[in-house]
């Protein structure tokens, strides 16, 4: 008992770095999957981790203590809020494309969030999980939020890191990046409908006795699906790129927690 005791803090500390990681980490945060699995998975990846670096460092459950749990929680909280942020890029694009398509006012309910989602993106964002997977993705993230005991180890001082300002700049560079490849993945589209918009404006000036607005919105969505059919073959190229961008961003945080600690 008395060895228990004294390794149960550290074992906690890691706890809760791994379960912060999984409450917003694609894939593991999603609503399908189950919670009875998640805790369990939670638990195990603790208990391994525990036992490749929790001996390492004597955790003391003094009167910091408490700060040292909220600074792993915000610690694994960080690392999955990088990794979900380019997630995000194709329901962002699926947004856009569905305004210029005319279906911004047919959003589904997202099965993964649980909120309401454009189509394009919701389509765009199950096709990206099932390559992320396809890829072993999974497995990659759960090797990063276990080596990033290696770069933040658990007496690390992340509060002066976060005071420092390089996290908040690294976020505000990572999203600014996240959100111009989600205009350039919806370009194509965005561009198609903004000259058939083009090209029904001319129609009404020459042919005013055509009434754009019945012929527009069902133009525009075929339109809108045959590209779609086009480009669908580059998603998985497209998705790798994705993912290489992840990791990068992932490992660039590390660096940055390292190099600042």
């Amino acid at each position: 008992m008395n060895m228990i005791m004294q390794v149960f803090p550290a074992f906690l500390l890691v706890l809760c770095r791994i379960t912060a990681f999984f409450v917003v980490a694609p894939v593991f945060s999603s609503r399908s999957f189950p919670t009875v699995i998640k805790i369990g998975l939670g638990f195990f990846v603790s208990v391994i981790v525990f036992l490749n670096v929790g001996f390492d460092t004597k955790v003391t459950a003094d009167a910091t203590y408490i700060l040292a749990i909220i600074r792993e929680v915000f610690a694994g909280l960080l690392i999955g809020f990088v990794a979900y942020l380019f997630f995000t890029i194709v329901q962002t694009a699926g947004g856009l494309m569905d305004m210029q398509m005319g279906l911004a006012m047919a959003n589904i309910v997202d099965p993964v969030t649980g909120v309401s989602a454009p189509i394009m993106g919701n389509f765009k964002f199950m096709v990206l999980i099932l390559v992320f997977l396809s890829i072993n993705g999974h497995h990659y993230l759960l090797a990063a939020i276990m080596d990033s005991y290696k770069w933040l180890p658990l007496d690390n001082n992340l509060f002066q890191i976060y005071y420092g300002g390089s996290v908040t700049e690294f976020l505000t560079h990572t999203f600014a990046s996240t959100f111009l490849l989600a205009l350039q993945i919806s370009a194509p589209i965005v561009v198609a409908m903004f000259l058939t918009d083009f090209g029904l404006a001319l129609l009404a000036r020459a042919a005013p006795q055509y009434n754009v607005f019945v012929i527009g919105l069902p133009l525009k969505l075929l339109i809108g699906l045959a590209l779609l059919i086009l480009l669908i073959p580059g998603f998985g190229p497209l998705f790798q790129i994705i993912f290489d961008r992840m990791f990068q961003a992932i490992e660039q945080l590390f660096t940055i927690v390292k190099t600042s600690s």
